[in-house]
């Protein structure tokens, strides 16, 4: 055998032997989706399903779509509908499409002193609050849930975002940090379900409200445009997303769950 056919051969054996790298790509992520544990649940099945290993960038909704504006990343998975449809119409993702969801709720102090586990829906239950100048613990990030938020404080006839009297407290940081601050302060805060239920540091709050149709939470994938962005990796972002959509990864969305209890709904429909 020449030395020329031993190389070849080497060469041969070392591509069936040699393991296969991933592709990899950058996706931006909501707090909520990454605190709640799914992450952990669905990256090595992304990695293990498609050979594509997915970096996440875990920030609120607002700098999420701001990464995407900026090219920075190749896709984002968050849930603040107004805000992804401007995202697409400007351009900025090809388009959008819903994975998941789940819910919002208000957790408090265990003696409830605004009663609001009283009120028979959340304007009511925020009214409640602000009226006995209860504390009340915001993100205040420009987050998906902080969006949602204020949208709920606006139905209630408050304007947190125009002025903050003292019971009223903006942390600025994501979700896990801000119910470790209500948990400090035995205040009041809203959350989605899924990042209460994964939180460990309960102390004396407690669910007080949820149900209302108004704190639906939904969960949307957004691929960046790469007419826009020439460099983001837009076969990979399409590869995940029909993944994310796909049987199996919806089955394991419904089938994660928490002492008991699901923490998202799996609801992608077929393009």
């Amino acid at each position: 055998m020449t030395l020329a056919y031993k190389l070849l051969f080497f060469i041969m054996i070392l591509s069936f032997s040699w393991p296969a790298q991933a592709d990899n790509m950058r996706m931006a992520v909501t707090t909520s989706f990454h605190n709640s544990g799914l992450s952990d649940i669905l990256l090595p099945e992304i990695q293990k399903g498609i050979g594509v290993e997915v970096q996440l960038i875990v920030v609120g909704t607002g700098q999420a779509l701001k990464l995407g504006r900026a090219g920075d990343v190749d896709a984002i998975l968050v849930h603040s509908k107004s805000a992804e449809e401007v995202f697409v119409s400007d351009g900025y993702g090809t388009h959008r499409r819903e994975i998941m969801y789940n819910d919002f709720v208000i957790v408090g102090p265990t003696n409830d002193p605004a009663r609001v586990a009283a009120a028979t829906n959340v304007v009511e239950a925020l009214k409640a609050i602000e009226e006995t100048r209860s504390v009340f613990v915001s993100r205040g990030d420009d987050s998906g849930t902080h969006r949602k938020e204020l949208s709920l404080w606006k139905l209630s006839g408050f304007e947190a975002n125009k002025f903050s009297p003292a019971w009223y407290r903006a942390g600025g940081s994501g979700m896990g940090s801000t119910l470790n601050t209500a948990s400090g302060m035995n205040a009041y805060v809203m959350s989605d379900r899924a990042s209460w239920l994964k939180f460990k540091n309960k102390g004396e709050l407690r669910l007080l409200f949820s149900g209302d149709p108004v704190l639906f939470n939904q969960y949307a994938y957004l691929p960046v445009s790469p007419k826009l962005h020439p460099h983001v990796k837009n076969d990979l972002a399409i590869k995940l997303e029909n993944w994310l959509t796909g049987p199996h990864a919806q089955s394991l969305i419904a089938g994660y769950k928490i002492s008991g209890e699901t923490l998202f709904m799996p609801n992608a429909k077929p393009r």
